[in-house]
């Protein structure tokens, strides 16, 4: 049997990598309600420079002047590992030649709600009209809970995964 290609990527000396677990629910937003609530937002484009089976490398650049790369490690639905380290900004703005599909341009609102900080994320470009709403707690949060701009729940399907979005497009497009 054939072993696994293994991702392999250099963190230089200097470069503080944040380790958490991302612990997340991600859900379709069903009306516009939330944008009165939204405490404050910023722009992101962001790119994938390696993805495999439970792991991938991400370029984000974050208001056009901080760019972070990002490692996602992990199969299960909800919880995976992820390191997070600053990258010069000219660096990212070279790697967006290695980039693998498209690029994805959102503006990222965070929008409080019953002692959470949903992240409500409004995508452009050939994403436009695709609004998706991700909590991020380790927390059991029950639906009566969630607040009513909320649509279904799509924690776990692939379809609206950034990754699968920046490669193979809107979830409309592909059935």
């Amino acid at each position: 049997m054939p072993a696994k290609a293994a991702l392999a990527v250099f963190v230089p000396r200097g470069f503080d990598a944040a380790m958490a677990k991302e612990v997340e629910r991600k859900f379709l937003v069903s009306d516009e309600s939330w944008r009165r609530l939204a405490a404050s937002s910023t722009t992101i484009e962001q790119f994938y420079l390696a993805l495999g089976e439970g792991r991938s490398v991400r370029i984000r650049i974050k208001d056009g002047d901080k760019a972070l790369m990002t490692l996602k490690f992990g199969l299960t639905v909800r919880v995976r590992d992820e390191f997070e380290f600053p990258v010069p900004l000219e660096d990212a703005l070279e790697m967006r030649a290695f980039a693998i599909g498209h690029r994805i341009d959102k503006t990222r609102y965070l929008v409080p709600h019953g002692g959470h900080v949903f992240e409500v994320d409004q995508f452009h470009g050939d994403l436009d009209g695709l609004v998706l709403a991700e909590l991020e707690t380790p927390d059991k949060v029950s639906a009566a809970a969630l607040p009513s701009w909320l649509g279904p729940e799509v924690t776990g399907e692939a379809a609206y995964y950034n990754a699968t979005l920046a490669t193979l497009g809107p979830p409309a497009e592909r059935k």
